[in-house]
């Protein structure tokens, strides 16, 4: 029979127990980690968040205590009263090693069934299990350690942002349903049939809005709802460190945030980062890495060589830059012997999974170059090859012909691919940057119109304004973000504040005025009664904490985050809701018709 905790109180937590606390009588709760029978003595290892002690059963000391204990099974839950003593054989793998307790009194709370997982850290069970039982796979040191390192983190960062004047301030989740994006979770209003609330995105439209109200410096840490396809650091739902300031330009909110980094990095990490942090405009993070949040821990910098091989008789690379298109590669300098033609292969499918055609190679050996190109190429061509690449004996030249999203997608993600392989990515190298200069729109393909690069509040840099209309695409944005190891951990801007400036935007966006007013009317009304320059910055607290916890996935920095798939393995969501429901909320599904 299950007991109650009665006249027994904790004093202390079980891992923080040491030697001063010798001779202490001590009341210790947590679940049984495992328990020895050594005939007079049993011991347990009782468990909880902050770690293991040892507890001794001794029917000398109390044989009402021992013989309950002979009944103890894993992951049974206890209350233990007894007087810490020095430990006979010391453990030094454990925080607690030097001490035990011998046990007087003994309270059963709560039996437990053999658990489906093992809760130990090197549990090898699938993910799919983890979650079903994610109750249990929490109660893992390392998952308890992320969840702590989570709290403190966003400790610190409220107690900075609080010691620097912003308030935290709440934001509606049900909100409107927005065009830019990704897809919203809808949520159907059963007093308004027919029409929905959008969970948030981002609190974007609320914040400048807070801006508006004169709160002059907001943040919140929120939960934010995107229905996009997932990966390792996506989830439907997350969490942003949401901040916003009043009469700032780039400078004063990245002053702000490397402060707010600096803070963080010191206090978690014990790491002293050097401010101010490296700064990269997007067109050299696209030259030199092929990508917009480059990870700037190794080399294998992209090399262009258009001029080179526009006229060569290489018809793939020559056709390429005849049809607009780009010829640029990378160089495994010191690594050729690693790669055979086999493994060169697996590169080729996998670029081809960023929608290269091919990768050409050149391979720098003792006797000279190596190609199955080569024969296309004259001896003083290739030797112009080489040379760009400064390449060497032992080298390994990777070429990518194609358009130029292509080029810079294939080969920024194989630069980083073959890091991995060659083990050149030490996870405890911090290596910060901001990336700035962002163009203000892209062209979307599908939709054969340009979009907003970030969000269609971000303002123009001022200098580039007289070509919003007539050639958008060379617009700068006064947008920033901030890399760790080739992740974007946040990203911002300064915003427009004025309604003629915003209108043009949503008019080079496609938005008629119309549209505009009807999705956005409240921002643009809000607009008209004085609004000061704002900007600011959101970070993702989930991937982020996920890189200084050295995990390789969001969701185990979560504390009950969904599958690939969106779904919950633990409650079984989403699923389906009775008939009644539905007819209260006017909706009739597709699928049963």
């Amino acid at each position: 029979m299950a007991e109650t905790l009665g006249s027994m109180k904790r004093t202390h937590m079980s891992g923080t127990l040491r030697t001063n606390n010798i001779d202490e009588e001590v009341v210790l709760m947590g679940w049984v980690q495992k328990r020895r029978n050594l005939g007079g003595l049993l011991f347990v290892d009782l468990r909880d968040r902050s770690g293991i002690a040892q507890i001794i059963f001794d029917k000398d000391i109390s044989e009402e205590a021992f013989l309950k204990a002979d009944k103890l099974r894993g992951e049974y839950v206890i209350g233990v009263k007894g007087v810490v003593k020095t430990r006979e054989s010391i453990n030094k793998n454990m925080l607690t090693g030097d001490i035990e307790i011998f046990a007087s009194e003994l309270k059963i709370f709560s039996e437990a069934q053999t658990p489906p997982i093992y809760i130990e850290d090197e549990d090898e069970v699938s993910e799919n299990l983890r979650l079903k039982y994610r109750y249990l796979d929490l109660r893992k040191p390392k998952m308890q350690k992320n969840l702590m390192f989570r709290h403190k983190m966003a400790k610190i960062t409220r107690d900075f942002l609080d010691e620097n004047g912003f308030v935290e301030t709440e934001t509606p989740m049900l909100g409107k349903p927005t065009p830019e994006g990704a897809r919203d979770y809808l949520v159907p209003s059963r007093v308004n049939p027919g029409k929905f609330y959008a969970l948030p995105q981002s609190p974007q439209l609320f914040k400048q809005l807070l801006m508006a109200s004169g709160m002059d410096r907001y943040f919140q840490i929120v939960k934010c709802f995107r229905d996009e396809d997932l990966r390792a650091d996506r989830q439907p739902e997350f969490t942003q460190i949401d901040i916003e300031m009043s009469f700032v330009d780039i400078e004063d909110v990245l002053s702000m945030n490397e402060r707010l980094l600096k803070k963080i990095f010191k206090e978690m990490m014990n790491i002293d980062i050097q401010l101010p942090l490296q700064r990269m405009p997007y067109s050299e993070a696209m030259e030199r890495y092929g990508s917009d949040k480059p990870d700037v821990r190794f080399g294998f910098e992209l090399t262009g060589l258009n001029e080179l091989v526009e006229n060569c008789g290489f018809k793939v690379f020559s056709d390429t830059i005849k049809n607009g298109g780009d010829v640029r590669g990378i160089n495994i300098k010191g690594h050729g012997d690693d790669y055979s033609r086999k493994k060169i292969g697996k590169l080729e499918d996998y670029v081809k999974t960023y929608g290269a055609k091919g990768l050409a190679w050149i391979k720098i050996t003792n006797e000279g170059p190596t190609s199955p190109i080569a024969k296309f190429f004259s001896d003083e061509e290739m030797n112009k090859i080489i040379e760009r690449f400064e390449a060497k004996e032992g080298d390994l030249i990777l070429i990518v012909a194609d358009r130029p999203n292509v080029v810079f997608d294939a080969l920024g993600h194989l630069r980083v691919e073959i890091a991995k392989q060659l083990d050149l990515l030490n996870k405890n190298d911090y290596k910060l940057l901001w990336v700035t200069d962002f163009p203000l729109f892209e062209y979307d393909e599908e939709e054969k119109r340009y979009v907003a690069k970030h969000h269609p509040f971000t303002s123009p840099k001022e200098e580039d304004l007289h070509l919003l209309e007539t050639e958008p695409h060379k617009v700068c944005a006064k947008a920033y973000d901030i890399v760790l190891n080739g992740v974007e951990i946040g990203g911002g801007s300064i915003r427009i504040h004025n309604s003629e400036l915003q209108q043009k935007m949503f008019k080079a966006l496609g938005l008629s005025e119309e549209e505009a007013w009807e999705k956005f009317g409240y921002l643009l009304e809000a607009f008209k009664y004085g609004t000061p320059p704002h900007g600011g910055i959101a970070y993702g607290l989930d991937r982020f904490v996920m890189l200084l916890t050295g995990n390789d996935s969001i969701r185990e920095v979560i504390a009950f985050p969904k599958t690939q798939n969106a779904s919950s393995p633990m409650t079984e969501d989403p699923s389906t809701v009775d008939k009644k429901q539905l007819e209260e909320l006017h909706i009739e599904l597709a699928l049963e018709k």
